[in-house]
């Protein structure tokens, strides 16, 4: 089959050309598949499908006088999303793309979201309004909201809708950002940013029509929109899609995905590839082939070695080439990708002293080093990027080969945060103290260059200091989810807190256990080995003593919507004693 290639040129200012050129030239092309897993039928929908959705929903939006304006986006995982984020751009309004509430305890954030941008339209499907209405219908955020349900939409396309003048630094959507606050920030994302981050990954990549995409990542997330929606769109290439309750409740479902479409393109945190390793078996894993998989984006949070080792070796029966891995960094500031690199070209992975690196010096050393710490590469930087480690508290660059903050300037760092001047100019408008050189983004990562190529630490803001030397949380936390089969992947959160003028380590993990069948005292001695293991293991790779280790009920560590642990959170919960033990 010929395919017409159609590429996206500097005549293209926003997605609505490309879309609506795919459109005119690939009118019966499929654009989008979503995997229901017989909850509904799974749907297609074409490139002229989409743009006559996504024209009607527009058209009621400049209708109702919402150009320039923001727009809530109150959807699951699904095609109706897409129509509705992709409408808001052809409508000139300002797509905020929402999680939908399923419990009270993610409700403050979709009212301070409200609250922040005075968004007053909230776009949604029928069954997801009433859901919100039956749970929630007595906030006040929400009962003056006017509702649009879009999949009860009878506008002919078209009709109302005209295609808004768009200068280049027009705002296309605001990400919100969820760290270790309970406030979110709304990150200003331009149609040219937009243009330019989907432009630099196709090319630092190498994506293009032939590919084909599978993404189960949240919709709301810049990862899940970007790599899993707007890049496919941008390159021409189809994607299939499920949701993440489908992924996390059988992962298999994702690599089942990928066998039968023959996707080459996809991508996921480091928890989701040990995850497919822990709840899978050789006998579900044999009716797999990746053979076509070349590109598996590991990003979102740390790399871990091991995790691209025992993912490589239990999927080599299948086809899985260890150079499919692509670890890759980026941020919602910067819009999305920092650095990755071409499809097979391998993963870089260096040895560095691990006491050395803990007073922010790299120095090589063999991998059979007893005091080598592992740091994966997270890709090249793109050439239209300017990325620096900068000392974080003398403002200076740092010298080759020394762990500092990584600061960005380009065309993908984004405007800042939607009104907040100060958070902006704090994070936005950073210069070098010797140089003035400038603006840069402070990322609040830690990290160091090397050959060109980005080697992220750690979090600023959640490093470890005791008796002076530095810990990165990741490391100690990996170290804890090795230590016991009872641990729960992804869930474990380190952290220090003040005792006796004194500085201790703290742990705190989500187990599974089972108290059915058990005595209590062979309860006891579970959790006794268990705490007895991970304070061992932490002593002999950290050299550090655990002052306690707390064990909590499955979903008590507090988590950002994007499913990132929230360190300082955690560690306000335990100081006030609300973390629940899994056993109340």
């Amino acid at each position: 089959m010929v395919i017409d290639v159609i590429r996206p040129t500097s005549q293209m200012l926003t997605f609505v050309d490309i879309l609506t050129q795919r459109a005119q030239q690939q009118p019966q092309r499929a654009a989008y598949t979503f995997l229901s897993f017989g909850e509904e039928t799974d749907t297609s929908i074409t490139y002229r499908e989409l743009d006559q959705q996504v024209c009607s929903i527009a058209g009621e939006l400049q209708r109702l006088g919402y150009e320039g304006k923001p727009v809530l986006l109150l959807y699951p995982s699904g095609l109706e999303y897409i129509a509705a984020f992709l409408a808001c751009l052809y409508a000139g309004a300002i797509a905020v793309p929402v999680y939908p509430p399923h419990s009270a305890r993610l409700l403050p954030r979709l009212q301070a979201i409200i609250n922040d941008t005075r968004a007053i339209v909230a776009l949604t499907t029928t069954k997801t309004q009433a859901d919100i209405f039956r749970r929630f219908m007595h906030t006040p955020e929400l009962q003056h909201l006017r509702w649009i349900t879009t999949d009860h939409l009878t506008i002919p396309p078209g009709q109302h809708w005209k295609k808004p003048d768009f200068a280049r630094n027009r705002l296309a959507f605001l990400q919100y950002t969820s760290g270790s606050t309970a406030t979110p920030k709304g990150v200003m994302v331009s149609h040219e940013n937009l243009l330019h981050n989907s432009r630099m990954i196709n090319t630092q990549i190498g994506l293009h029509e032939q590919d084909q995409g599978v993404s189960w990542l949240p919709m709301f997330h810049d990862l899940g929109l970007i790599m899993g929606i707007l890049q496919p769109l941008y390159a021409g290439y189809h994607t299939v899609l499920m949701s993440p309750t489908a992924f996390l409740q059988h992962p298999l479902r994702w690599l089942q995905a990928i066998s039968d479409y023959k996707a080459t393109v996809s991508c996921a945190p480091n928890f989701a590839y040990d995850l497919c390793v822990r709840r899978t078996t050789p006998t579900t894993r044999a009716q797999l082939d990746l053979s076509r998989w070349q590109v598996a984006i590991n990003g979102a949070e740390p790399v871990h070695s091991e995790t691209i080792k025992n993912f490589s070796l239990a999927f080599a029966p299948c086809g899985f080439h260890p150079d499919t891995f692509l670890p890759g960094y980026g941020l919602a500031e910067a819009t999305l990708m920092v650095s990755g690199a071409k499809r097979r070209t391998g993963v870089t992975v260096k040895y560095a002293d691990k006491t050395l690196l803990e007073q922010h010096h790299v120095m090589e050393v063999a991998p059979d080093d007893r005091n080598a710490q592992v740091l994966v590469g997270c890709g090249k930087v793109a050439p239209e990027q300017h990325v620096i480690a900068v000392h974080p508290e003398a403002l200076t660059q740092c010298q080759p080969d020394t762990v500092g903050e990584i600061w960005i300037a380009g065309e993908s760092v984004t405007q800042g945060y939607f009104g907040d001047r100060a958070a902006t100019k704090d994070a936005f408008q950073a210069y070098l103290a010797d140089t003035g050189e400038g603006p840069f983004l402070r990322t609040g990562d830690l990290g160091f260059m090397h050959a060109g190529e980005i080697f992220i630490t750690g979090r600023l803001k959640d490093l470890i200091i005791i008796k002076g030397r530095n810990h990165y949380p990741q490391d100690i936390e990996y170290t804890v989810e090795q230590s016991s089969p009872l641990v729960r992947a992804g869930c474990t959160a380190a952290f220090s807190i003040g005792v006796e003028h004194e500085e201790r380590l703290v742990v705190v993990a989500e187990i599974r256990l089972s108290p059915h069948g058990l005595t209590p005292g062979e309860i006891a001695q579970k959790i006794e080995e268990a705490s007895k293991a991970i304070r061992r293991n932490i002593a002999e790779t950290h050299e550090l003593a655990v002052y306690q280790v707390k064990f909590v009920r499955i979903g008590e560590i507090p988590k950002t919507s994007s499913g990132k642990l929230q360190r300082r959170a955690c560690r306000t919960r335990f100081l006030s004693g609300s973390l629940k033990e899994w056993n109340e």
